[in-house]
């Protein structure tokens, strides 16, 4: 048989309706993302991480814009952040959790960018945090749904986030896709702590 010949038949194996071709179309599709998306993806982009999935609430916002500003402007003000300011800013409703986020990782980073950056060497996180930046000079970020900045004294996992080294930033933020990360994070839920599961509130 020629190879024409088996890649026809590999080909009508499966568009069969078997559970056989399911495994067989679902190994291939992860082989696909993995070592073909993904790695041409990083190349595009210039960042590890071109595509990342929310996994936490700390980017939401209950409410609209000027409802979630009334409940939050004190921090951002004494911070020198205004409302107008705010309002310039990307994505400046926030992020749900089950975003999927486009990364990019070549350009440089403003005030009011959504970064992913990896945590503090000595800290316990496992994965990369998306915040926003409040500050360049240094690099300093916050969730908009958290009360304040983490630092090694209020969180159990160590993260320092107001002073983060350029180098640790994996890129910005620049596109998403709404709530289809779920589809990944559904297998997960269970083994996160029960505060943590679920949509955000």
């Amino acid at each position: 048989m020629s190879f024409k010949d088996s890649l026809r038949k590999f080909w009508n194996f499966l568009k069969e309706d078997s559970w056989q071709s399911w495994i067989v179309s679902l190994v291939l599709l992860i082989i696909l993302i993995r070592f073909i998306l993904f790695p041409t993806l990083s190349f595009i982009t210039s960042s590890p991480l071109p595509l990342v999935v929310v996994e936490s609430c700390s980017m939401y916002h209950q409410t609209s814009f000027d409802d979630w500003w009334i409940n939050s402007f004190e921090w951002y003000e004494s911070h020198n952040i205004s409302n107008s300011q705010f309002k310039s800013f990307s994505f400046k409703n926030g992020l749900n959790k089950g975003d999927i986020i486009f990364v990019w990782g070549r350009s440089n980073y403003n005030l009011g960018d959504i970064v992913i950056f990896t945590p503090n060497t000595d800290s316990s996180a496992l994965h990369p945090i998306i915040h926003r930046l409040i500050s360049t000079t240094p690099l300093e970020t916050k969730g908009d749904h958290n009360s304040a900045q983490l630092t090694p004294d209020n969180n159990k996992q160590g993260i320092d986030e107001t002073s983060i080294q350029k180098n640790s930033i994996v890129g910005k933020a620049v596109l998403k896709i709404p709530l289809l990360g779920w589809i990944k994070l559904v297998f997960f839920e269970p083994f996160r702590p029960a505060e943590q599961r679920g949509l955000c509130k």
